[in-house]
């Protein structure tokens, strides 16, 4: 195979990055590959400790598509075995283990979803339980020999917590060991990970060193923030963008990134060229629309993002509604009228479209939801069987069915 020229490759695998440790030894292996015509070995673990990804994952995701893009093999390695075990970077406290059925059923739905990022027919999909589930305990014991605790201690996390008097368990200590000898297993070239896996990075190459195998070289990628613009993006936070989300909802969140986080964006989740997007970040709201098309055509295609803009349009500037609304049935628990009716704010509140009945009451006075098209600022309006649309300021809506 013909590689593309090797600082050409370098170019590509540089954008965005944080840490590359070993830069001339990968210069140098991309010499050698372009040479020989041998494809170098990237790694990439994925502990599949939940179902669903978000575009935080897909950051590093997409450094593996440039190495595949660039004709090397990418290794995706499920951590089946490191899974049950808990990966205690930058966490406070001890992770609770997943059972071997948690971890395969996360795994299948996981997979579907980075192949919207990664060409997953083309790469080598590895579980480290292929030879971490067999092991005996003293292998472990021979595994754990290799680390000293004052080199586990370097680690921010374990020392925060150390001094915090926060416990440790010992099978934590043993994760950057497992995952460090997963390295040595693949015999990789490069592995890639956030970068609060550096530390974790270095164990596998110095593991790769004790056994005699050229060291790998470290990549990490930043952290993404989320769209509160200071927290890392997390489901939990509710400041994320999933990747199985719908084009719309897609569109409409990344609309709503921060102003500082735009350029990030573009360079860590989009193709485009800086050249492009350094033109547009003179214009907040035409650089925000042009990074919601290209992330959205990334997953859903160019026709899917171009319909997302047409309906962000509608709902936002013309006061339209979106096409597809949740629906809302009351159930037996929310409270009805002597007359079998719900009131104004009870059914904002309940419907989701508020988040209390108080919160309710201040967006009917001041004149911010609408029912079927039509402003209504009656706190005491009540509404008994019917189909209603009803609109909450320009981002949200939905359909109650009221029998």
């Amino acid at each position: 195979m013909q590689f593309p020229p090797v600082e050409e490759q370098l170019a590509v695998i540089k954008r965005g990055i944080v840490d590359l440790v070993g830069e001339e030894d990968l210069k140098k292996r991309l010499t050698v590959s372009r040479d020989e015509g041998r494809p170098l070995r990237i790694k990439f673990g994925i502990d599949p400790s939940s179902p669903d990804i978000h575009l935080g994952h897909t950051v590093p995701l997409r450094k593996l598509r440039d190495f595949q893009k660039l004709g090397h093999t990418v290794i995706v390695l499920w951590g089946t075995a490191t899974a049950m075990v808990g990966d205690p970077t930058g966490r406070n406290k001890t992770r609770p283990a997943l059972t071997r059925e948690d971890v395969e059923a996360n795994k299948q739905t996981y997979r579907s979803q980075i192949g919207a990022v990664l060409d997953i027919d083309g790469i080598e999909e590895r579980e480290n339980g292929e030879w971490f589930l067999g092991q005996s305990f003293m292998d472990c014991v021979g595994l754990a020999s290799r680390y000293t605790v004052a080199r586990m201690l370097e680690r921010d996390d374990f020392t925060k917590r150390y001094k915090g008097g926060l416990p440790i368990s010992v099978h934590e200590f043993l994760y950057p060991l497992l995952q460090g000898w997963d390295s040595v297993e693949l015999k990789c070239d490069v592995e890639i990970g956030g970068t609060d896996q550096l530390f974790n990075l270095l164990v596998g190459r110095d593991l790769q060193g004790q056994e005699k195998q050229a060291e790998q070289v470290c990549v990490t990628m930043p952290l993404l923030e989320g769209l509160d613009g200071s927290q890392k993006m997390s489901k939990s936070l509710d400041n994320y963008v999933g990747v199985a989300e719908s084009a719309s909802v897609q569109f409409g969140k990344l609309m709503k990134t921060p102003n500082e986080l735009v350029e990030k964006y573009f360079v860590l989740l989009t193709d485009v060229e800086q050249a492009t997007y350094s033109d547009l970040l003179a214009k907040p709201l035409d650089a925000k629309f042009a990074l919601a098309q290209a992330i959205v055509a990334s997953f859903h295609g160019a026709d899917a993002a171009a319909a997302a803009r047409t309906e962000y349009d509608r709902v936002h500037k013309e006061g339209g509604v979106p096409d597809n609304l949740p629906e809302w049935t009351p159930d037996d628990t929310v409270r009805r009228t002597d007359s079998g009716k719900i009131q104004f704010p009870t059914a904002l509140a309940a419907s989701g479209l508020a988040a209390s009945s108080s919160e309710a009451r201040r967006l009917i006075q001041g004149k911010g939801v609408r029912i079927d098209g039509q402003v209504v600022v009656d706190v005491k309006a009540e509404f008994g069987p019917g189909n209603y649309v009803v609109q909450v300021g320009k981002s949200r809506a939905g359909r109650w069915l009221i029998s």
